[in-house]
């Protein structure tokens, strides 16, 4: 599966407090800046959740701050992608570095291939918590909490002092939580959110439809201008001169305007002359 993309694909163009909600939103995180994904271990869930069992999350560490650790996460994802045949190929020494721009771009190139696979509705029945907890390796991070900009800094609910995730369903305070927890994450709550993504994407389709054809109809009016039987004459350079405005905030419709009457202005004066 070819997965490149241009740069000037909409993709590149998705901001990073989209980017930001969508990993929050999807994998029960609480991310503030995109570099804290340079571990790898955000996209290689992503890939678990979009295509279960291909990922070996017993592998991935979610608490991986050295570059070292980092570059094994991204090694599991590169393997991830060679078994799908996903043509795509990652920059994991600028990535590890931490660089916002890189990153950046990586995770609207996986937000692009997410929303791609199975029309971007994503397996209602995947537990990101739980997975992370009964999949990914588990470390011993006391005291690094305050500091650590890991993921599992993020899920400090589901961790105990010692750094050992826990099963919440079990035991009666564990039970107690899922219960109070369960209205928040209710499938009807759930697939309501998955049906407004939906309406919001037709919506999107239509204006996007209403752009290119209006687009259309400009272009069709930049090449007719062009023409050179008529390209010389003044409303033809009136309304290049609107098309070709630079300053949105200004009109040009003046200076347009402009051009026409000093045209009209000259040739009465030749006809005086004459």
């Amino acid at each position: 599966m070819a997965a490149s993309i241009g740069m000037m694909d909409a993709a590149y163009f998705v901001g990073r407090g989209e980017i930001l909600s969508w990993i929050n939103a999807t994998l029960y995180l609480n991310l503030s800046k995109v570099e804290e994904a340079a571990s790898g271990a955000v996209q290689c869930q992503m890939m678990d959740m979009i295509h279960p069992g291909v990922v070996p999350m017993h592998k991935v560490n979610f608490d991986a701050k050295t570059e070292y650790d980092m570059i094994q996460n991204y090694k599991i994802l590169q393997e991830v992608f060679n078994k799908l045949k996903i043509e795509k190929h990652i920059e994991v020494n600028k990535l590890v570095k931490g660089r916002p721009l890189d990153n950046l771009e990586f995770l609207q190139w996986l937000k692009r291939y997410c929303d791609s696979m199975n029309g971007g509705i994503m397996n209602e029945n995947y537990n990101p918590v739980e997975r992370r907890c009964k999949g990914g390796k588990e470390r011993n991070i006391k005291g690094s909490y305050k500091s650590s900009k890991s993921l599992q800094a993020n899920n400090l609910s589901n961790v105990s002092d010692n750094g050992i995730c826990i099963d919440e369903s079990s035991g009666p305070k564990g039970r107690h939580k899922s219960e109070m927890s369960s209205g928040a994450n209710s499938v009807g709550e759930i697939q309501g959110l998955r049906q407004e993504i939906m309406d919001l994407k037709l919506s999107v389709d239509d204006l996007e439809k209403e752009r290119d054809f209006y687009f259309g109809k400009l272009r069709d009016i930049e090449i007719l201008c062009q023409t050179p039987e008529v390209e010389d004459l003044p409303m033809s350079m009136a309304i290049k001169k609107i098309l070709y405005a630079v300053d949105a905030k200004v009109s040009a419709l003046g200076e347009a305007q402009e051009i026409i009457t000093k045209s009209g202005d000259d040739a009465d004066a030749l006809d005086v002359h004459d």
